[in-house]
């Protein structure tokens, strides 16, 4: 098992190597600096006299500062809660109230919105002695809590443990080829399993170096690649989008980058065409808060020939595809994808009932439907929630975005189904376009006509400005299907 503070050993090993770097106030700290910072905060922790268990939430934009926040409270055995703080004043009270923090720490940004019993601005403590306590730990002992996004319901806080962070962090490196000279761009919000866990902690393992940006932007983003020659980073399709339309992207060659990684939802083609007209590796991951959140590898050099790939399992966990009738599934068989290893989360926060169904055995049931090929390649089809059944006939509404995303009119998708009379549900499609004087339903649905089955073509289109998108930058499915436009279908 791996030692719950193996980042004080990394600070021994790599001392000198650049751990973080902040790109919105220019801060860089070593691993030497790291270690000083998470003992000034074990030290704090001791003084205010937490116990083990206890929950430290933290409310704070992305910033290095976090970091050894999240690692003191590994070492002195408490649960590191980040919270949404794009949330409102009464969506975060009820985090705090869920989890029953004993204490908020936060950026002094948010203090007129935040009235918790018990709080303290982060740039405000202070630290005094230099003896620390070291407190027993187990691997089973809980780390983070990662609270969901709650799009379907009110957000879960989902209990990851040392074993499961570190187990994530291990095969990511193994199966990744991750090393101390890798460098990532994080934009990714650090109150998400993606920030946190897909590259952060992996790399931080590996004695590499964690660039971090606060609110995204194409060119920072872009630039900052070049500038700190990163190797590997992880962004969203949207932010994707921006990136390949922005000048920058079309001069530079990126030449220090092993490969860009997606995630967080289906990555356009025309993406993937995009890197792969300039020669760079591009490909897309899968993963989830309960579970790791890294599953799957797939070599770079193999997905210009299977885009929307995700790969096989990496070498420390297993994945299953299961039909409804709970066989496993045959060579391009649609099922629900099951999970299983180390990494898997504890427990849903005060939820039992809800732990207990999501899980078939030591299978995590993940709530995503999979098909995998030939060879064994995992692709993932949508969400089992978003399975459209219309006529009787099953439509995953990420096969029918796929096919309107390569018309070129079309910059942004959603295809949801709404109840209809006649055929149970109907599938309706959102978009947003290039330009909407060119825009002609009818020869898109003549487009849809060359890829997909008639009942699979979306009966009404209706065009926005802008999709709405969750906290990470994923287009918000709940907020389409209550809007208001859905009267008039």
């Amino acid at each position: 098992m791996i030692k719950p503070d193996w980042i004080l050993q990394r600070t021994k090993l790599s001392p000198d190597r650049l751990a973080l770097l902040d790109l919105h106030s220019n801060k860089k700290w070593t691993y030497r600096d790291l270690e000083h910072q998470i003992l000034k905060w074990v030290l704090y922790f001791e003084r205010e006299k937490f116990e083990k268990g206890d929950r430290i939430a933290i409310l704070s934009r992305n910033k290095i500062e976090l970091f050894p926040i999240m690692f003191a409270c590994g070492l002195s055995g408490l649960i590191y809660v980040p919270l949404n703080w794009r949330l409102s004043k009464t969506g975060v009270n009820h985090l705090l109230e869920d989890s029953g923090a004993a204490v908020l720490l936060y950026d002094k940004q948010f203090e007129q919105i935040i009235s918790y019993r018990r709080k303290c601005d982060i740039e405000n403590v202070q630290t005094y002695g230099k003896t620390i306590n070291v407190t027993p730990i187990n691997g089973r002992d809980a780390w983070l809590m990662i609270y969901t996004g709650g799009t379907t319901g009110k957000p879960k806080g989902v209990v990851l443990s040392h074993e499961a962070v570190n187990c994530n962090a291990l095969n990511t490196i193994a199966s990744w080829g991750i090393s101390d000279e890798d460098v990532t761009i994080n934009y990714m919000p650090l109150f998400h399993t993606g920030g946190i866990n897909a590259l952060s902690i992996p790399i931080l393992m590996a004695g590499g170096t964690v660039v971090i940006g606060n609110v995204f932007s194409a060119e920072e983003a872009l630039r900052a690649t070049d500038d700190y020659k990163a190797t590997i980073s992880l962004f969203v399709p949207t932010m994707y989008q921006a990136m390949i339309h922005h000048p920058y992207f079309q001069i530079a060659d990126f030449s220090s980058m092993k490969v860009f990684l997606s995630g967080g939802a289906p990555c356009p083609p025309k993406i993937y065409a995009h890197f792969h007209a300039k020669n760079l590796h591009f490909k897309e991951g899968y993963g989830l808060t309960e579970a790791g959140p890294n599953n799957f590898f797939i070599p770079p050099e193999k997905t210009e020939h299977k885009k929307g790939s995700v790969g096989k399992s990496m070498l420390f966990n297993d994945v299953m595809n299961v039909k409804e009738d709970g066989t496993p599934c045959k060579v391009h068989e649609v099922g629900e994808l099951y999970v299983k290893g180390k990494h898997l989360f504890t427990t849903y926060w005060n939820k039992q009932k809800e732990t207990a169904e999501a899980f078939e055995g030591t299978w995590f049931k993940t709530g995503d439907l999979a098909k995998f090929d030939e060879d064994g390649d995992y692709f993932i089809v949508g969400r089992k929630k978003d399975m459209i059944i219309t006529g009787g006939e099953n439509v995953y509404p990420q096969e029918v975005e796929q096919c309107l995303l390569n018309h070129e009119w079309i910059n942004e998708a959603a295809v949801i189904g709404i109840p209809d009379e006649k055929w149970g549900e109907k599938v309706i499609a959102f978009l947003t376009v290039y330009d909407k004087e060119r825009f002609d339903e009818e020869e898109l649905k003549e487009h849809c006509k060359a890829f997909l089955g008639s009942y699979k073509i979306p009966k009404n289109f209706f065009l926005l400005d802008e999709l709405p998108k969750t906290d990470v930058g994923k287009i918000d499915k709940n907020k389409l299907s209550k809007s208001v436009s859905l009267k008039n279908c």
